[in-house]
């Protein structure tokens, strides 16, 4: 299966996503923040990424600026328990920005164990799918 990094500040939701992915057969490496997510990055190889959003020091919108200047085509799934911004002139979903800085896919928490792993599935498919030069497919890349 994937080697999955999870960068989260929230050690119950590592610990979810983690049992989660390694129960699917998965891989799984765990960062607590953004700078302690890059180091792992890269220290290893990773087919898939889990960024949260919302993270004290580096947030996950700069993890996953970093990571795209290092490596443009692995896919991110950036999750997020807030939505909405507290400022009415701010980006009012943080989700669908992500996605279209170039997070594959987004998850809001609380998610389902069934919806989580249907879209780790799909990431990982498609990747597979576009790596081996598949026009027809998308890797929910804008």
């Amino acid at each position: 299966m994937a080697n999955i990094l999870i960068v989260d500040d929230d050690p119950a939701v590592q610990m979810t996503i983690r049992l989660l992915l390694e129960r699917a057969g998965h891989r799984v490496t765990v960062a607590g923040n953004g700078h302690q997510g890059l180091v792992m990055f890269e220290a290893g190889q990773f087919e898939l990424l889990f960024l949260d959003i919302f993270m004290p020091g580096m947030d996950g919108l700069e993890t996953m600026r970093h990571i795209r200047a290092r490596a443009p085509t692995v896919p991110i799934m950036v999750i997020s328990g807030r939505s909405a911004a507290p400022d009415a002139y701010a980006e009012s979903d943080f989700l669908k920005m992500a996605t279209k800085l170039g997070a594959v896919a987004s998850l809001p928490k609380p998610f389902r164990a069934d919806t989580l792993l249907a879209a780790v599935d799909g990431c990982l498919d498609a990747t597979q799918m576009a790596s081996r030069g598949n026009p027809d497919v998308s890797t929910g890349r804008r």
